[in-house]
């Protein structure tokens, strides 16, 4: 789920922070940088693990910070395909279902790689797993928000989200109204850096209370088993229940 990426970056250090060690105004710099980031094909940073090597520091002409190149290792939240990972349900629309992490929000469990066969509950707004039974029947077996889930991670999806620059010649045009001008820009901000698709149409992935209440079940068929075997056992040492001729 997490690994440890080799990355190099020039960091530039002001001079209110020269009373610092440079290696401590470093890291600070870094994680100031990069921490709660995603970096395209990388994944998403989360803390500076140690300093690899640092080159000479450079002051440039008219700018009074210095300058240092630094290669380091930053532990960064990247699982890899066919990982199986526990959150919870944030919420559930058209789109699938929508899993947190707790510090990544940004997975998606499509309606496709939902249990078959699912639907989407209007009223309530969650997908409905029809689970079915011996008799022909179904029972409605809900995927409710806050509900701890287990997924398996099928891909990732990472996208270029650098400012959208200047408006278009074609936003600019007169008769472009400011509010489509502003709906454009919106759209684009709201571009995800970095998101996963996972899948739970497989035994034992799901809301987990799923397989809670069914091994509780199991169990406890299990026990009435084996209370009948201790009683048909007792009959048979007190010569209760023997056949005779």
């Amino acid at each position: 789920m997490f690994a440890l990426a080799e990355l190099k970056d020039t960091i530039r250090i002001a001079p209110e922070q020269f009373n610092l060690k440079l290696v401590e105004a470093i890291r600070d710099e870094i994680n100031r940088k990069l921490a709660n980031k995603v970096l395209l094909n990388v994944g998403l940073c989360i803390a500076l693990k140690d300093i690899v090597s640092l080159k000479d520091s450079i002051i440039l002409p008219g700018d009074g910070a210095s300058h240092t190149e630094v290669i380091f290792r930053y532990i960064v939240f990247r699982p890899a395909i066919s990982n199986i990972l526990t959150g919870k349900i944030r919420n559930c629309s058209h789109e699938g279902v929508h899993v947190t992490l707790g510090f990544f929000d940004d997975i998606l469990i499509p309606p496709t790689a939902l249990q078959h066969p699912s639907r989407f509950d209007e009223t309530e707004q969650a997908w409905v797993w029809e689970y079915p039974l011996e008799d022909g029947g179904k029972h409605d077996l809900f995927m409710d928000v806050g509900e701890p889930i287990k997924f398996r991670v099928s891909r990732e999806i990472f996208e270029e989200s650098s400012p959208i620059g200047p408006p278009t010649s074609e936003s600019m045009k007169p008769g472009t109204s400011a509010a489509t001008t502003s709906t454009a820009g919106q759209a684009g901000e709201s571009k995800t850096p970095y998101r996963i698709i996972a899948a739970i149409n497989e035994s034992g992935l799901g809301v987990l209370s799923w397989w809670d209440q069914q091994q509780q079940e199991d169990d406890e068929a299990g026990d009435e088993e084996g209370e009948e075997d201790n009683n048909d056992y007792e009959n048979d040492e007190n010569g209760e229940g023997a056949y005779e001729e």
